[in-house]
């Protein structure tokens, strides 16, 4: 095979980088044969994962503003709307770090092209749901499927870009990221108001159909495959205990509000935590026998690693809190239509998306971790700034007077959520990337679960201890200001727990001398 033969089959995702050979015979890696080939490809590769990721961001959302015409026009009980919105992030979240490691075991080009496939064949089945019964299984496989997909995007990325280069792609990450968790509801709204082909809320989930089918055709071509170097063997207890576990967590904290709480829910929670203490037992003992654990404990001993898994839980749960409540607030507090909220919104995603870009490529390489700090304090200044217009305005406030505060949260956040990612993977080896993204997908979940259980006590508790007193619109106006008070708290607590991140992500200060004292590799034929 000729050195041009091997270029043009990695540049197909036919190759993986396997040590130099030792034979004498040339090593000529791909990118020193046509590196703007080489270059292309990998950022092709980049924008096709970026979708993904986009479409799984939109479509967690997107569904929620389309809840009333579903329940109008597909006559589904409220239960069947519980687990239409619930069911998909139970799936997803309990399948986030099987996802992940079948990725490092089967190849992340596979895992993720299979993901992908499935989550469109899922969209369709959404779309075209006779019935509400039928939605709600075709929205657990979409969760299940994006579980599939979501944790190859940040293994590709990591297993594809050299170190001195993933703190750029981290920040197009965090900019993604922004533009999604504001897009949903904006996309959900026009295109329930449009009202396309008289199909009322089906082209939500139908819109996935052409950008799915599409990424999944130009990532056969132009994803490279990679995967843990040496084997490893899917641990079939360590995901009976996870997705265990999960479930045992997050399916009281989803249903409990709806439930009243009852004691069943709170045992299942306290129950999860003994089979999570089950959970890391077994991982050890499985580690120990043939080095093949679902969750790769060791890396909890990465310090940069085990410091942003704690951040990133809890900036989940204010996340999750704040989000939800938002949305309580504009429609039914202020009486806004869905258009309208999620016009209101576009200054935050702006804001998200400019400074998440700006953070990693400029201002984390020269500050560090006072750039995470920071964005902590400026998003918890922003939360306050808008409590203080809630209050002062009331029931009266207009859509332009939310923009400032929204933009001053936006740039916080967009500070915190590009650089977090960095520096969670920053010093994750290559071979554990799809359990550490996994691991880093998982917890975020669990903490935007956390949050929306702690809505029933924060926002719907003085909701009911108001509501008979005075008219609705005012209640929702003083259970979001109290809501808020939370968000601000939470963020001080993040702001101290980001001390205990690395002043300087690894990738930042040694990246770019590691990688060019590192050994030439040469691809070889993957069968």
């Amino acid at each position: 095979m000729t050195d041009n033969d091997r270029t043009t089959l990695k540049g197909r995702g036919k190759l993986r980088d396997e040590p130099r050979r030792t034979d004498g015979a040339a090593a000529v890696s791909a990118p020193t044969a046509h590196p703007a080939a080489t270059d292309r490809t990998r950022w092709f590769a980049l924008a096709i994962v970026m979708t993904a990721a986009f479409m799984d961001l939109v479509d967690v959302t997107i569904v929620n503003i389309a809840i009333p015409s579903i329940e109008r026009t597909a006559h589904a009980s409220v239960s069947q709307i519980q687990w239409i919105t619930a069911g998909y992030a139970l799936a997803f979240a309990a399948g986030l770090i099987t996802g992940g490691r079948l990725g490092d075991i089967h190849g992340r080009r596979r895992v993720f092209l299979i993901g992908i496939g499935g989550f469109t064949l899922a969209s369709a089945l959404c779309g075209f749901a006779a019935n509400p019964e039928m939605l709600v299984a075709s929205r657990l496989l979409q969760g299940g499927m994006a579980a599939m997909m979501v944790p190859q995007v940040l293994s590709i990325v990591h297993a594809t870009f050299p170190a001195h280069e993933r703190g750029k792609v981290f920040g197009l990450f965090g900019a993604i990221v922004g533009l999604g968790a504001v897009s949903g509801p904006l996309l959900g709204a026009l295109l329930t108001e449009w009202n396309l082909f008289g199909l009322e809320w089906r082209p939500i989930f139908l819109i996935n159909l052409p950008v799915g089918v599409a990424a999944w055709l130009l990532g056969r071509r132009f994803i490279t495959e990679s995967r843990a170097p040496k084997a490893l063997k899917l641990d079939l207890v360590g995901v009976a205990l996870v997705t265990l576990g999960l479930l045992m967590l997050l399916y009281p904290l989803t249903r409990g509000r709806e439930l009243g709480w009852p004691l069943w829910g709170h045992v299942s929670m306290a129950g999860a935590f003994g089979v999570f203490a089950a959970l890391v037992a077994y991982e050890r003992r499985k580690a120990a026998r043939d080095g093949s654990p679902l969750v790769e404990l060791s890396l909890f001993r990465v310090k940069s690693f085990a410091a942003g898994i704690a951040v990133q839980t809890v900036f989940g749960v204010a996340l999750g809190i704040f989000f939800l409540v938002w949305t309580l607030y504009m429609q039914i507090g202020l009486g806004w239509t869905p258009l309208r909220a999620g016009l209101t919104g576009v200054p935050f995603s702006l804001a998200v998306s400019t400074a998440a870009g700006m953070s990693v490529q400029k201002l984390v390489p020269r500050f560090g971790r006072k750039v995470l700090q920071a964005g902590a304090l400026i998003m918890g200044a922003g939360v306050l700034l808008y409590l203080w217009e809630a209050n002062r305005y009331g029931l009266s406030i207009a859509s332009w007077q939310m923009a400032l505060p929204l933009v001053v949260m936006g740039a916080g956040m967009g500070l915190i959520v590009a650089p977090l990612t960095d520096a969670v993977l920053s010093e994750v080896p290559r071979e554990h990337a799809g359990s550490a993204s996994g691991l880093t997908n998982t917890v975020q979940q669990m903490g935007n679960a956390l949050g929306l259980g702690l809505v029933s006590v924060v926002f719907f508790g003085e909701i009911g201890d108001r509501l008979t007193l005075v008219q609705v619109g005012p209640a929702f106006v003083h259970a979001f200001q109290h809501a808020l008070w939370w968000v601000a708290g939470i963020m001080g607590v993040i702001f101290l727990l980001m001390s205990a991140l690395p002043k300087r992500p690894a990738v930042h200060v040694e990246g770019a001398a590691a990688e060019s004292t590192e050994p030439a590799k040469e691809p070889e034929l993957v069968s």
